[in-house]
Parts: C-alpha cells; structure tokens; sequence
C-alpha cells in the first residue's frame, strides 16, 4: 500500500525513473528508520520520566 502512495506522489512530481520494486524497497528502508526513532524515542521517554 505505501509503495502505491509513493509510486502515486513520485508521478505526481513527474518522477517516473523508480520500479515498483525500487519504492517497496525505499518504503522497507523507511519503515525501518521510522521504527527505529519510534524505539529511541520511546526509550528516551522512559529513562527520562522521574520515578514515582
């Protein structure tokens, strides 16, 4: 479904170069960073909370 919603944003900006294997790959790589901000950020909100 992502690799659509790019595939769709990318032609409306007039790229057309990418595959549709090309964006699933980015939007696989997105979501991995995406994930991994979410965990580091989740953390930092843990370690950061005063004890109650």
């Amino acid at each position: 479904m992502m690799a659509t919603i790019l595939q769709n944003q990318l032609a409306m900006r007039d790229v057309r170069s990418l595959t549709r294997p090309d964006c699933e790959e980015i939007i696989e790589l997105l979501i991995e960073q995406l994930t991994e901000m979410e965990l580091s950020l989740a953390l930092r909100e843990i370690t950061s909370k005063p004890e109650r």
